[in-house]
């Protein structure tokens, strides 16, 4: 497990107010087999960093699963949002109010 070292991380804490919104998007007939925060923790990096996928550090999950995480949630719901979406806009409104 990699220690809490970007700027962009957040506690683990922070995370399971957020995790229900991420876990719409699994397979219900497999299980979690990478750890849903480092998978947040490596998109998070990704987009403030705009590195390359195949250039994610090799201390977060490998860069294919967390790509295809990163897809399953960008996929745009009925209501014209994504899972993304609504997972940073919980996690930016507790970060500024608190």
């Amino acid at each position: 497990m990699r220690e809490k070292n970007d700027p962009s991380d957040l506690s683990r804490e922070r995370f399971e107010q957020i995790r229900p919104i991420l876990e719409q998007a699994r397979k219900r007939t497999k299980p979690v087999t990478v750890d849903m925060y480092e998978v947040w923790c490596a998109v998070l990096y990704l987009l403030r960093t705009r590195c390359p996928w195949r250039a994610l550090p090799s201390d977060f999950p490998k860069w294919r699963t967390v790509h295809s995480y990163f897809a399953k949630w960008s996929e745009v719901d009925d209501e014209g949002m994504s899972l993304l979406e609504r997972a940073l806009k919980k996690w930016l409104s507790e970060n500024l109010s608190g």
